[in-house]
């Protein structure tokens, strides 16, 4: 490991706004932020651009950017003491464990941006939204909360709309390039550093808002499966 990356890593834990797989924390997040008002995540937030961001849009409300890389973890988290963004926070952990920090309805939106992929069909279940983890963001979110996810990849935005169409999800936007708008909302806006990137080479960013109902999901994997074979044998003939 690089000396700058054990330097950041070293620092990181003595931020004030940052939590390190943490005990004891379901309900009790208003001590965290001082405050009892709304949260949002930034789920896989990498260095953190959305949660900062957010914050700084609007104040009266908590931003907590949730990833495993501690390292890119302090760049955000940084950025929100320098600023005095003092409801701006971070939690290093694994997504798939989201559901041990948070009571149910604790969480109000969720924010993906630009996660990976998982290109592969058979990574399918990695992609955050598929089922598997809408599961858990329904666990933990208030009924009718927000997902909101931005992406460059064609096949995560695609791949999102059948889990939207196939559960009966409501759709509140849809906008297949967000930068060929005549105009652009703030929020949408905020760039990170994968969006400068553009990966994908799609030279498109996608963006869906949908809304997750309070009732767990039926399990149609199978169906979704289909589409997914279906469309790995139209990219090999």
């Amino acid at each position: 490991m690089g000396q700058k990356k054990l330097q950041r890593f070293a620092e990181v834990s003595t931020f004030p706004n940052v939590l390190q797989y943490p005990e004891n924390m379901p309900g009790n997040w208003k001590t965290f932020f001082h405050n009892s008002n709304p949260i949002t995540l930034e789920l896989a937030c990498g260095k953190g651009e959305y949660a900062v961001g957010l914050g700084r849009l609007f104040p009266q409300r908590n931003f907590l950017g949730v990833d495993l890389k501690g390292n890119r973890i302090w760049v955000g988290a940084k950025k929100a003491l320098q600023e005095n963004l003092g409801n701006v926070g971070f939690l290093r952990t694994q997504i798939d464990r989201i559901g041990t920090y948070f009571e149910e309805g604790e969480v109000s939106e969720i924010w993906l941006t630009f996660p990976d992929p998982q290109l592969r069909t058979s990574k399918a279940r990695k992609r955050l939204t598929h089922p598997k983890f809408l599961r858990l963001y329904q666990q933990i979110m208030k009924p009718g909360g927000y997902i909101h996810l931005k992406t460059d990849s064609p096949s995560l935005y695609r791949f999102t709309k059948w889990v939207i169409e196939l559960y009966d999800l409501p759709v509140i936007q849809d906008i297949e390039d967000v930068y060929d708008q005549e105009t652009v909302s703030d929020v949408l806006q905020i760039k990170t550093h994968y969006e400068s990137l553009d990966i994908a080479q799609s030279n498109r960013v996608h963006y869906l808002q949908f809304m997750l109902p309070a009732e767990p999901l039926p399990d149609k994997e199978s169906a979704l499966k289909i589409l997914l074979l279906e469309e790995e044998s139209d990219r090999r003939s």
